[in-house]
């Protein structure tokens, strides 16, 4: 439990509350040589505690419900992306370019899913879209020159490096100091007035409006989450940057897809500004701000709203924009090395900093709305995922791990199978699970970006 109190803590939650939290320990659940499964357990059950608390008080209920937090349904979920079949096909994950690769002097890794990335990359290597044309090119550069010349073409690598050299960098210095969720009051709104919630199940985000400013994989974790809880959670993606579609089949549950380009038609997103509860924003720092949607600017238009962000390193220091995703920031802090060794680094079980930091970052607007049923105000969320990273080498005593209920034996139990207007899916069921709660989503995926850029009506939740 002690994980889990710590992120309760971060979250500004009472630490009585998580006497209501039981676990079902499973060993061989997400197995590492760090303690991946405790930062899983704490991060899922941190966000189904915030879930049952605001449930209480929608409810009207005498006492927050019972949360279970079970390892195997959380490893499960943290592959969601792996254990996703659509019509009996499995995704694919990562791109061919997307990998370590040897360098002159060590290893790199580059991110190249997105072909405006993988354009990039192969235009500072000067060759062709193949994989020993570019492995070529570099293991004749160094490490540090190549994760400098891809950024600076808006690429994506970073150089493989060591716990300790990565401590030593300027952007780890900066990521240190800083709370794992940092909460911040924007102004002096109104309280937020709950109306009782009576359905079944019990959803503490119904009536929530949730406008998903998000891509890979974090935010869009997240606000799946809050729209399995029962938030109007509108996705909404720049029409000339189409998402993955098996990434949007995975977290795409439960919510409605559309596209809506800033540059052209600012009046409709106002329009969903106007009304908005919450806003999830996944692009890297500034990029939303040149349209004048700081967080600071939203609240002056919108009082009351919470504005929940999620980074990659952070928006400080000196990496606080660049790009990244999960894979780069377990090879720059040095979770690859711990996982493999330098000579040959590995990768955890799963991308556990995506996925727990998602859960924290749901886990953090639920507390948000929590908070302001009583005192009000604005709120702006940050959460990073090199933050986590921290957390999970330095924050998490390892030694505290228990003999265990059951032994983990896959994700098998905690599968489901729905159509869709994608196919016919196989996916992992939630993980965040608490007593009179949801268990499933109501909707499955819908194809990207077909939904009108508007809010649901009641009668049609």
């Amino acid at each position: 439990m002690t994980e889990i109190k710590t992120a309760w803590t971060e979250l500004g939650g009472d630490p009585a509350l998580v006497s209501r939290v039981s676990t079902v320990a499973r060993p061989g659940a997400l197995e590492a040589r760090l303690p991946v499964r405790e930062l899983a357990r704490a991060c899922v059950g941190a966000c189904a505690l915030a879930a049952a608390e605001l449930g209480a008080l929608r409810g009207g209920l005498a006492e927050v419900p019972g949360v279970l937090v079970d390892d195997g349904a959380v490893a499960a979920a943290f592959g969601s992306e792996r254990n996703l079949l659509v019509d009996g096909r499995a995704p694919d994950t990562f791109a061919p370019l997307s990998r370590l690769w040897r360098t002159a002097d060590g290893w790199v890794r580059t991110h190249a899913n997105y072909p405006h990335h993988r354009a990039r990359l192969l235009s500072v290597l000067g060759v062709s879209e193949d994989v020993a044309a570019v492995g070529a090119a570099l293991a004749e550069r160094s490490s540090l020159e190549v994760e400098e010349s891809v950024y600076a073409a808006g690429g994506l690598a970073v150089a493989s490096r060591t716990p300790k050299e990565w401590a030593r960098h300027e952007q780890a210095v900066a990521v240190a100091a800083r709370p794992l969720v940092e909460r911040e009051r924007l102004d002096s709104a109104h309280a937020r007035v709950l109306p009782l919630h009576d359905g079944t199940p019990l959803l503490p985000a119904a009536g929530l409006r949730v406008l998903d400013l998000t891509r890979v994989l974090a935010g869009p974790v997240a606000t799946r989450t809050l729209a399995l809880l029962g938030a109007d959670v509108l996705r909404v993606d720049p029409p000339q940057l189409p998402e993955l579609p098996d990434q949007h089949a995975d977290t795409g549950f439960g919510k409605r897809s559309a596209t809506l380009d800033l540059t052209v038609d600012r009046r409709t997103f106002e329009e969903l500004l106007e009304t908005a509860d919450v806003v999830v924003t996944g692009y890297r720092p500034g990029t939303l701000d040149r349209f004048g949607l700081s967080p600071q600017a939203l609240a002056d238009r919108r009082p009351g709203l919470i504005v929940a962000q999620v980074s990659a390193w952070g928006a400080y220091g000196p990496w606080g924009d660049r790009r990244g995703f999960d894979s780069l920031v377990q090879v720059a802090s040095g979770i690859a090395v711990v996982e493999g060794s330098a000579e040959r680094p590995g990768a955890l079980p799963a991308q556990a900093l995506d996925h727990g930091t998602g859960y924290l970052l749901a886990a953090a607007v639920l507390r948000a709305v929590t908070e302001q049923s009583h005192d009000g105000g604005s709120r702006l969320l940050r959460l990073a995922l090199a933050r986590t990273a921290e957390w999970l080498v330095n924050g998490i005593d390892a030694t505290e791990t228990d003999a265990g209920d059951v032994a983990y034996d896959g994700p098998g139990p905690w599968l489901a199978a729905r159509d869709s207007a994608l196919g016919r899916l196989r996916y992992v069921l939630p993980p965040v699970s608490f007593a009179g709660g949801p268990d499933d989503w109501a909707r499955p995926p819908v194809p990207w970006g077909t939904d009108p850029a508007r809010w649901l009506r009641a009668r049609d939740r």
